[in-house]
């Protein structure tokens, strides 16, 4: 008897979450084969094995998961077909090679990656992918890599490599996160052997920056907040946005730009960040609430609440691209702002989130709370004690900065 089943597997993540997998079990023996899924229990409809209407992105999801569950009932029927018996073994090389025919080669795979994101409509994640493989492609000279060609000495001189051609120690920190996450679904999904991993010996963590060194002091925010726009009236969004981000704790332009008045009630906002899937349940400061007044007054007929996304209905690939366009303004307008109100700091969207954790800092609230509020999931030392402290703790931190 054989089944090919996807399920939510029984084994906790450190998020909450479980993995989702491609189930086969065949003569009583039974295989997982990982996914780039997680879920909550709360979004799995188990019997049908699949995402019902509590996940954001269901029906994009769900696709990618038929089209893996369809690829593993073909593999299966072909080996019925070719064998008079084969076992879980052969399944397995059959469906990585099918999946990736050139198996330990580093591209396919990583295209077949980025194609999977796509699908799933998670196009933040496939453009991060598929900018660090053309830098890879760049770097190795457009020639074939396998994943055994990936070491510490590699790393080391793409590291090299890249800060020749201007690269910092923060872009190059997300480059090499990028392929040590690609190694690691490699590992996962049985392409190569969790053997001689160069990222053991190779250290991401001594590139980090200095964190907040671009961030402001509570006087030059302020200074922003107090602007007079009587005369430059196009900054205004930028300037809102800014400010708005600012006030509940650094939620970054991504998820600004699909929040929707379905996730606003009278005192608070809840959302779940795009980046972690944390979710942020912030209560609504003053300043906060003249800006949502604001875009209440002059909405557009849409679910969102800022003026980024013009309409409903919206392909992930289409808000991918509208997010580029806006963004892009959106910082040149803080620059535009800085140099008006007399700040000899570069602006951009992420700036605000730093400011807030430095301003927190200014006034003397603990570094533990300042990463409960930012949604930091790195802190391992304080997270056990950051667990019990409710969402008042963290609202009534930010309330200092009014």
């Amino acid at each position: 008897m054989s089944s090919i089943k996807i399920v939510l597997r029984k084994k906790g993540l450190l998020d909450g979450t479980y993995p989702i997998c491609l189930r086969i079990t065949k003569d009583r023996k039974t295989k997982y084969f990982n996914t780039i899924y997680k879920s909550s229990e709360r979004e799995w409809d188990a019997p049908a094995g699949c995402f019902n209407k509590n996940n954001a992105n269901y029906m994009q999801n769900n696709r990618l998961l038929l089209k893996i569950k369809a690829r593993a009932l073909k593999v299966y029927a072909d080996l019925d077909f070719e064998k008079e018996f084969f076992n879980l073994d052969d399944f397995s090389l059959r469906f990585r090679i099918d999946s990736n025919p050139a198996n330990d080669y580093v591209f396919p795979f990583w295209e077949e990656i980025v194609s999977e994101m796509k699908l799933a409509g998670r196009m933040g994640n496939a453009t991060m992918y598929a900018e660090t493989m053309k830098s890879i492609k760049q770097f190795c000279g457009f020639k074939k890599i396998r994943f055994q060609d990936i070491t510490n000495a590699f790393l080391n001189k793409y590291e090299a490599w890249l800060r020749s051609r201007g690269g910092t120690g923060g872009g190059i920190s997300i480059k090499q996160r990028t392929l040590r996450a690609l190694y690691n679904k490699a590992i996962e999904r049985s392409i190569i052997k969790d053997i001689n991993h160069p990222f053991k010996t190779y250290k991401i963590s001594k590139l980090k920056g200095q964190g907040i060194k671009k961030a402001l002091d509570y006087d030059q925010v302020t200074k922003i907040i107090n602007l007079d726009l009587s005369s430059n009236l196009h900054l205004a969004d930028a300037r809102n946005y800014f400010v708005f981000s600012f006030y509940t704790r650094g939620m970054n332009y991504t998820d600004m730009m699909v929040l929707k008045w379905e996730d606003i009630d009278a005192t608070k906002v809840s959302y779940i960040r795009n980046k972690t899937k944390g979710r942020f349940v912030i209560t609504i400061l003053p300043p906060v609430h003249e800006i949502l007044d604001y875009y209440r007054e002059y909405a557009l007929p849409t679910k969102y609440v800022f003026p980024i996304l013009l309409k409903d209905g919206l392909t992930p690939a289409q808000i991918d691209n509208r997010k580029k366009k806006t963004l892009a303004k959106y910082n040149r307008d803080l620059k535009e702002i800085s140099k008006i109100s007399g700040i000899n700091k570069s602006l951009s969207s992420y700036v605000a989130r730093h400011s807030f954790a430095n301003c927190l800092k200014q006034k003397g609230v603990a570094t533990d709370v300042i990463g409960e509020s930012l949604g930091h999931k790195d802190l391992t030392t304080t997270q056990v004690y950051l667990k019990e402290l409710g969402s008042s703790v963290l609202d009534d931190a930010a309330a200092l900065l009014l």
